[in-house]
């Protein structure tokens, strides 16, 4: 991973858990990422490459915006961790599911829940904090915890998310550093109408050789990016505030709000008010 990668990691929630038979959601997919110890028993984890058995002796990690299910059939305990990542790296770079976790990690997950006793989940239902304004309260929150806390929270974090990071492999090589630079232009411009002739003059050719150029390197065209990464910031934006669904369309640049919530159902599968959970 690239020195210049930027990290800042915010816990939204941590907590000890038992869990008896009812570890069993589908289709669960959140803007935040989720880190997980086994103190007990196991249960299955179902992503896209496969089924996992996760079980003690292991840290596992599902970044954000991750479809996935959980399966358990009996009793079993866990640490889970929530964190809210703001760089997107889990849009530039695969990380492994499981990794081995010594006793210090294990040491570390329990002094995080020990510095942050009010961060336990009131329900298990993934339905109950992904689709509520307390995501953005638990986000907020994290500025008012004492300077001592925070800093400690924000250095066992790091420690945690480094045991991934040997593994890490980048989504896809891009070769063409002027693809590099638009791919960060579009992400720091993501709530303006971004333009193919804007992004065209970054490299200095054509149109037709940009377009060219971005589908060899991202496997789609431009304009179709994009909009993938317009709808994955109002995920997170309908989730995480209390905007309502115009003012959100507005604010990523969607003048026609009949084609924003079109283009919302065609990527996640929901409408909007849907997906923030709302009748």
């Amino acid at each position: 991973m690239s020195k210049k990668e930027v990290l800042n990691l915010i816990l939204l929630n941590v907590a000890r858990k038992e869990h008896d038979a009812d570890w069993n959601w589908k289709g669960v997919n959140s803007p935040f990422a989720r880190l997980y110890m086994v103190e007990n028993g196991s249960a299955r984890v179902m992503m896209p490459d496969g089924v996992h058995t996760i079980r003690p002796g292991h840290l596992y990690m599902i970044p954000s915006f991750v479809t996935h299910s959980y399966e358990n059939n009996g009793f079993f305990t866990l640490y889970y961790i929530h964190i809210y990542e703001e760089h997107d790296i889990f849009d530039r770079w695969n990380f492994p599911f499981e990794v081995d976790a010594n006793e210090l990690d294990e040491l570390l997950v329990k002094q995080l829940v020990a510095i942050n006793p009010d961060r336990e989940l009131k329900r298990s239902d993934p339905d109950s904090y992904d689709n509520m304004p307390m995501l953005m309260q638990n986000i907020a929150r994290s500025e008012q915890f004492s300077f001592k806390s925070v800093v400690e929270t924000k250095g066992i974090l790091l420690q945690l998310f480094s045991r991934f990071l040997d593994k890490a492999s980048p989504k896809r090589e891009i070769m063409d550093k002027r693809i590099v630079n638009v791919i960060r232009h579009i992400r720091e411009n993501i709530h303006h109408n971004i333009h193919v002739d804007e992004l065209s003059s970054l490299c200095y050719i054509t149109n037709d050789h940009f377009i060219r150029l971005f589908k060899k390197e991202m496997h789609c065209p431009p304009l179709q990016y994009i909009n993938r990464k317009k709808i994955e910031k109002a995920q997170l934006m309908l989730i995480i505030g209390d905007k309502s669904i115009k003012d959100i369309a507005h604010s990523l640049s969607f003048d026609n709000l009949s084609y924003f919530y079109r283009l919302f159902k065609k990527i996640t599968g929901f409408s909007p008010s849907r997906y923030r959970g709302t009748k």
